[in-house]
């Protein structure tokens, strides 16, 4: 039954597609994506039944078929309403069916035509239809724009890659306008919208500028495409030389027996290793320059080891940024109090200074610089900063420093050139957020080869380091996140602006007190493993350090107090070590038959027991000291005489101390002719050491007055400060050292100069509570608090016969 229906099906389908068609119908091939120009020749696939049926049609009547472009491509049975309304009518110039069953037009195209009404009653599209002749207008502008394509269409053509000489024949021989611009929209790469715009284009002027206006813009593209073609085949040109070259290169090493493998698998580890370092942008081009001449240069050739010794400093520097563990506050000040006893003030300074990077990490942080006598833990402190933020610690010796290339580095043109320190140290701590202790900063020299303290400048920057450039890497390195710590013994020998960069923390020298803990804490521990004891084969008694501390050493540190300790306890190690049993108890008693007698004793009482003799306060780089300024008058015409290495300033204050004395003769009850007939020796002990400064001005003061007046300085005072020929007590530097130098020396008494009393807080309060202070305005006021009340018989007795040895 359905195999009836579909056969009346197909007889009624082949009737209405043999029903006579009307003398002025035109049948309607519709087709997708494509527009056919008069006088053009073209293939047309045919998928549809409805074409197929349309196109046998006008095969077997002989009649020409309108071919129309549809508006949407997508629409698979199109109706009436989809098509375009303008077409071109062709002639079929062969029908193909292929083995596979497709079906194929060629047809050349012969006339527009204008759709006027679409016919019903066949199973194709037939329509009525108005042909549409092409005119020949002639004018002086179309013949200007036909001349103007044609030029154009040559131009075209010749920039394709390989176009039809015949086509560009046909271009030429061409004298129509409008079969121009049709031919020429044919071949152009336009979309199908772009094309059927210009089939819908009647007018011959309109047509050949739109035609000229889409091939112009062709034009650019195909001018652009070649420009890149061309630069893309050099290159590829380039490479495949270089390739090529290569490989001769290979095999003519082959053919010598040059090959090296060894060098192959060294040049791709460098290779690699340049990949996995995470470089800058701009450090890796130069990473791979280098390698590259590496590469081409043998291994004989002397400056391959140079490049080579380049790039491993290249690939093993820490480039990127570590992931940074959070600063513990509690952590740090625990670490801070295990590792040092006292300098309380100094690890609250570092405490906040944790505390400001723990709250901005990536703020510039101040660069501190800790100054203070030797073995006071300048160093330690450093060590403790980076236990606490859980970082590498290295250091940098810049005592003796004198070539800015120790900062900067050589160049590479020299032989055995190398990073300067500060990059070496990066490279050993292997981390870019170490922390670096820039040790003696003020032992820092200069000289011919240049000034390192200028090159550190650079480097304690936050504005600079984050683009410091070594003279030996000669790219940029990023310090920015570098903690710097330096260390100093004194700062008068830091240039200024280097000073300026930093922040001044000073340590003072330990008391008493401070260094019995810190031998019984952290000394007497060491010294004991260094020397291998354990803690219960030998006990030394508190006393016993006391001793130690007061009459063996004589610092601000405590290096020599371990050094004794240690000589102690390596004592009590050969007692142990020839098999003594039983903890072995060191008591004071026991130092002098180790030690041997005390090298230093209570000088203070023996030095001021007569008159003319007073005890000042020094600064020194080691920290403060005592020093004893003595005078003696002996018959002559009033000279004075200054012996002890003094320098140009102490001198100065010998003559103005001199002046007030004379001066102020009648209020002492001195008589002032005394002066023409007598002259005053003043002497600074340890004659081997330069001595120079303002501060002793007071000393020396006491001491002429003591000597005229025959009255002793009381031996338990010490006394400092500046003075003027007005009598007037100026103020002076390091306080806080000279003070715990007097207490440390066994004073009882310190006169200051009033206007010192600032500093009276930097004092260690210890120091303060075993110390009586005396500030001084003028130095009547010293002299009435210094000396003693009436002269004792025994001194008058003594300073007579100094007198006359005299």
């Amino acid at each position: 039954m359905a195999d009836q229906q579909a056969d009346a099906a197909g007889a009624e389908t082949l009737d209405k597609a043999s029903a006579p068609l009307p003398p002025d119908a035109l049948i309607i091939v519709p087709v997708r994506g494509m527009a056919l120009f008069p006088g053009t020749v073209l293939p047309i696939a045919l998928a549809r039944p409805r074409s197929v049926l349309a196109a046998q049609r006008a095969i077997r009547e002989q009649k020409p078929v309108g071919i129309v472009m549809q508006r949407n491509a997508e629409v698979e049975d199109p109706l009436p309403v989809d098509l375009h309304r303008m077409g071109t009518v062709a002639n079929i110039v062969r029908y193909i069916t292929a083995p596979d069953g497709t079906h194929h037009l060629v047809c050349q195209g012969d006339q527009r035509f204008r759709v006027v009404e679409y016919l019903n009653g066949w199973p194709f599209f037939v329509a009525e239809t108005v042909r549409i002749p092409e005119s020949t207008p002639s004018s002086d502008e179309i013949e200007a724009r036909f001349v103007h394509l044609k030029r154009q269409a040559i131009e075209a053509i010749q920039l394709l890659p390989q176009a039809p000489n015949e086509l560009l024949a046909t271009i030429e021989g061409m004298t129509s306008p409008g079969a121009l611009a049709d031919l020429v929209a044919t071949f152009m790469d336009a979309t199908p919208d772009e094309k059927q715009e210009i089939l819908e284009t009647v007018d011959i002027g309109a047509r050949i500028q739109r035609v000229s206006r889409l091939l112009a813009h062709r034009i650019e593209i195909l001018r652009l495409s070649q420009e890149i073609g061309r630069e893309t085949k050099a290159s590829l040109d380039a490479r495949n030389r270089e390739v090529l070259l290569r490989e001769q290169m290979a095999a003519i090493q082959r053919q010598l027996g040059d090959t090296d493998e060894g060098k192959t698998a060294e040049i791709a580890e460098l290779e690699k290793a340049i990949s996995n370092a995470q470089m800058p942008k701009e450090v890796e081009d130069q990473a791979r320059k280098e390698l590259r001449r590496l590469q081409r240069m043998p291994e004989a050739a002397g400056e391959y080891g140079m490049v080579r010794t380049y790039l491993d400093w290249l690939v093993e520097l820490p480039w990127t940024l570590p992931e940074e563990a959070p600063i513990d506050i509690a952590t740090a000040r625990r670490i801070l109090d295990e590792d040092h006893f006292g300098l309380e003030k100094v690890k609250r300074r570092i405490i906040e200074y944790l505390a400001v990077r723990k709250l901005a990490p990536g703020g510039k942080a101040p660069i501190l610089c800790f100054v203070g006598p030797p073995g006071v833990g300048k160093t330690s402190l450093g060590q403790s900063i980076a236990r606490a933020m859980n970082r590498k610690f290295v250091r940098v010796s810049l005592g003796g420093v004198h070539d800015e290339a120790e900062i900067r580095g050589h160049r590479r043109t020299y032989i055995g050139a190398l990073p300067g320190n500060i990059i070496q140290a990066i490279r050993k701590a292997g981390a870019r957020n170490c922390v670096m202790m820039l040790d003696e900063i003020d032992k820092l020299g200069a000289g011919i080869q240049g000034d390192p303290s200028s090159a550190l400048l650079e480097v304690l920057d936050p504005e600079q380091n984050n683009t410091f450039r070594d003279n030996y890497l000669a790219v940029p390195f990023d310090l920015s996140r570098v903690v710097f710590i330096a260390t100093a013994n004194m700062l008068d020998t830091i240039p200024g602006p280097l000073r300026d960069r930093m922040e001044i923390i000073s340590l003072p020298g330990y008391t008493a007190s401070e260094k019995l803990q810190i031998a019984r804490r952290y000394l007497v521990p060491r010294q004991l493993e260094a020397n291998g004891l354990k803690p219960d084969q030998v006990k030394i008694d508190d006393e016993a350090l006391r001793t130690i501390i007061q009459h063996y050493t004589r610092e601000a540190g405590v290096r020599n107090l371990e050094r004794e300790i240690g000589r102690v306890l390596r004592q009590a190690a050969m007692r142990v070590a020839e098999g003594e049993k039983g903890p072995i108890a060191i008591t004071a008693g026991d130092l002098a038959g180790i030690l041997g007698p005390p090298p230093f004793e209570d000088e203070v009482a023996m030095r001021t027991s007569v008159p003319g003799v007073a005890t000042g306060l020094a600064w020194t780089p080691v920290g403060g000291d005592i020093l004893f300024i003595e005078a003696t008058a002996t018959p002559g015409g009033g000279r004075l005489i200054l012996t002890g290495q003094l320098g140009e300033v102490m001198r100065e204050s010998a003559q103005a101390a001199l002046s007030i004395v004379k001066n102020r003769a009648a209020a002492y009850g001195i008589d002032p002719a005394r002066f023409e007939k007598t002259d005053i020796h003043i002497h600074v002990p340890a004659g081997a050491t330069p001595k120079d400064g303002p501060s002793a001005g007071v000393a020396m003061f006491m001491a002429l007055v003591s000597l005229m007046t025959n009255r002793n300085v009381r031996n338990d005072t010490a006394m400092t400060g500046e003075i003027s020929l007005r009598g007037l007590v100026l103020p002076v530097g390091g306080i806080k050292e000279k003070v715990v130098a007097a207490h440390r020396a066994g004073i009882r008494r310190v006169m200051l100069p009033a206007r010192n009393r600032k500093d009276f807080e930097d004092i260690p309060e210890e120091v303060r509570q075993q110390l009586t202070f005396v500030w001084l305005e003028r130095v009547d006021e010293a002299a009435a608090a210094a000396l003693e009340p009436q002269p004792s018989s025994e001194g008058a007795a003594s300073s007579q016969s100094v007198m006359r040895s005299g």
